[in-house]
């Protein structure tokens, strides 16, 4: 059985004031560690799907700072889908 990680990477920093802002949301900041959420993230679900990278959702506004933090993981031909804007799906 194949699995297809899909990670959701919104949020507009504004529940998680002083440290989450507008231009640097929580899922690009790090908690105890060198690691952002979102690289966190995409290292655990690395773990029990190796063969697939996973796509990741976020919003067109930051989409090169998402994109700086896959790419420094290492991981080639990565997905994203980009949102127009937030919707509050999740």
């Amino acid at each position: 059985m194949s699995v297809q990680p899909v990670i959701l990477c919104g949020g507009a920093g504004s529940r998680l004031w002083p440290l989450s802002r507008t231009r640097l949301p929580k899922q690009l900041l790090s908690f105890g560690g060198d690691e952002s959420l979102l690289q966190a993230t995409v290292e655990r679900v690395r773990t029990f799907a190796e063969s697939t990278v996973p796509t990741i959702i976020c919003n067109d506004e930051y989409r090169f700072l998402v994109a700086d933090h896959i790419r420094s993981l290492g991981l080639p031909g990565q997905t994203f889908i980009l949102e127009p804007m937030g919707r509050n799906t999740a």
